[in-house]
């Protein structure tokens, strides 16, 4: 199984890191609100970034680094 870290930007422009094994699903389950509280009422959401890691508890610790960032940093990640 592969973990995935994502980065999602707000509607009003934050931007909420997490983890999933299915990206696409876990972005639809933020679209129906039904994903972490953050996300809930900041629609719509973008998925900015993202970047596969081979087990979960790598995945635990990006996240950890990613969320640690200030978010020049996030947002470095996410430039094309």
């Amino acid at each position: 199984m592969t973990w995935y870290v994502y980065l999602l930007r707000c509607a009003d422009s934050t931007l909420y890191c997490g983890i999933a094994l299915d990206v696409e699903a876990r972005l639809h389950q933020h679209a129906e609100g039904k994903g972490a509280k953050y996300t809930r009422g900041r629609g719509p959401l973008e998925l900015v970034y993202c970047e596969a890691r081979g087990t979960r508890a790598e995945a635990l610790r990006r996240e950890r680094k990613i969320k640690r960032m200030c978010r020049a940093e996030k947002l470095r990640l996410c430039a094309p």
